[in-house]
């Protein structure tokens, strides 16, 4: 199968999840093609059946913001037309579902009918899809899809919740690849963070004020009390300042290191002890499987999709949002000793093995067959 794949190139979980798929698929035999203003950023090797197609914009003085929507419709139009494509796969609603309801209309002047599958991931939906000044345009772009799927079972929920969708969705949840995010002997990198055997605490994130950042600094240091610690940072985003400072004023900037944006994050995880994640919002929790996959356990909130992954007492454990002080408890319970925190590092692999990438794939694959002959069907009985 020929497929489009239309997302964000960013470090952020939908361009993650988008690019790793599109790589899985490949893999498969399948041709893929991605769509997008820059070269997704773990679009990281090259394969006889990869492609990738820039979306470029004139810059005219009367627009005081480029026109990106209308200059990825055409070039969705034009990669579908010239690469014979059999179906479009974006992810994120806003812009690419209405964008690909766009194409699509296009696409129907020169006698193709493209199925378009949309993918789900979070913040689309609960944050900016909810928007009054986006709301009827994502309502509208999904039910106009040919085949919806979301990442988490509770996020179809919220979808089904806070928009009129006739569509039925497909739950498909997220995937890791065990290949890359697996437990690397890396004692020297370890003895270099941790020299006299801290544990090590990890947070990986965007920094936006929906990672509750300030949180994990507040659990850390009453873990650090208890337990000697270092803390790994790794991300960046508009809430960074106010972690370092709170590090500051709490008197822990020697066991707090910001690392900044990585891309070897399973180097950084296979040397953690524990995964914080307190966030207010997670449709599914990617950075948290990355995690288990290395061997992590998680301290994580208990909202959306996270207790759909994170299993309580087993890979981890979950709070209310906010709880700080049950956090720091769980997180000392872990680390309290090797033996304990031993059957939860297993655990937590035990966990991602669910997640696999080679039992998730799949799934689209059956998917994208399933949507594609409906349509045939339709344009059959017409």
């Amino acid at each position: 199968m020929k497929i489009g794949i239309v997302c964000y190139p960013t470090f952020g979980g939908s361009g993650v999840v988008a690019t790793e798929l599109g790589k899985a698929l490949a893999n498969n035999g399948h041709q893929v093609h991605f769509i997008t203003y820059s070269q997704p950023a773990r679009l990281d090797f090259f394969s006889e059946n990869l492609f990738y197609h820039e979306v470029s914009m004139a810059q005219y003085p009367l627009f005081d913001f480029p026109p990106y929507e209308t200059a990825l419709a055409s070039k969705m139009v034009d990669v579908v037309r010239f690469e014979k494509l059999d179906l479009l796969h974006v992810h994120y609603a806003i812009p690419h579902a209405s964008v690909a309801f766009l194409a699509k209309q296009i696409l129907k002047t020169y006698g193709i009918d493209i199925p378009v599958v949309t993918t789900l991931h979070g913040t689309d939906i609960t944050l900016v899809g909810k928007d009054k000044s986006f709301s009827p345009v994502v309502t509208f772009s999904i039910n106009q899809s040919d085949g919806v799927t979301t990442v988490s079972d509770n996020l179809k929920e919220q979808t089904l919740q806070y928009f009129e969708v006739a569509k039925d969705i497909q739950v498909i949840p997220n995937f890791i690849d065990l290949k890359r995010f697996s437990n690397k002997n890396h004692e020297h990198f370890k003895k270099a963070i941790a020299p006299n055997n801290e544990r090590i605490l990890v947070h990986t994130s965007n920094f936006r004020k929906v990672k509750r950042v300030e949180d994990v600094v507040r659990i850390f240091d009453q873990v650090n009390k208890v337990i000697p610690s270092k803390l790994l940072m790794v991300g960046d985003g508009p809430e960074r300042r106010n972690a370092e400072e709170l590090a500051r004023d709490l008197g822990i900037c020697d066991v707090i290191r910001f690392l900044g944006k990585q891309d070897a994050i399973e180097e950084i995880l296979s040397i953690s002890d524990l995964f914080l994640m307190p966030s207010g919002s997670e449709s599914f929790g990617l950075a948290a499987l990355e995690a288990m996959a290395c061997k992590v356990p998680v301290i994580s909130s208990n909202t959306g999709g996270l207790p759909e992954l994170n299993k309580q007492g087993f890979s981890g454990y979950l709070s209310d949002i906010g709880d700080i002080d049950d956090m720091a408890k769980n997180a000392i319970h872990i680390l309290k000793d090797d033996d304990t925190l031993a059957e939860f590092k297993a655990n937590a692999l035990v966990r991602a093995h669910d997640f696999e990438l080679s039992k998730i794939v799949p799934h689209y694959e059956e998917f994208y067959s399933k949507v594609v002959e409906s349509l045939k069907n339709q344009n059959k009985t017409v």
